[in-house]
């Protein structure tokens, strides 16, 4: 148990630690045409909403989509190049919307 917490608390905190501004900028040019400029999602591009979600779930998402862990191929053209960096930064901005 005190391993998940530790984890949870180190990706919390290494989110919140990151850029938001440049989280917004790589959301606004890869992910709106799925998610919405709002990140409510976009039912016809079978786009969930990902607005307000836990930025560690979203890390944790996107690199098991990245790794092959977790299948998605509509979304490995816009995620494929993403460094780390850009993922946190991306949770960060996604994690802020409420």
């Amino acid at each position: 148990m005190n391993r998940i917490l530790l984890a949870t608390l180190f990706f919390s905190f290494s989110v919140s630690a990151q850029d938001f501004k440049k989280g917004a900028e790589i959301f606004a040019a890869s992910c709106v045409k799925c998610h919405g400029t709002d990140g409510l999602g976009v039912v016809a591009e079978s786009g969930p909403r990902i607005a307000g979600q836990h930025g560690w779930y979203i890390v944790k998402q996107i690199k098991d989509f990245q790794k092959g862990t977790r299948k998605n191929e509509k979304m490995m053209p816009f995620i494929k190049g993403l460094s780390d960096k850009d993922i946190e930064d991306v949770a960060s901005y996604l994690e802020s919307l409420k």
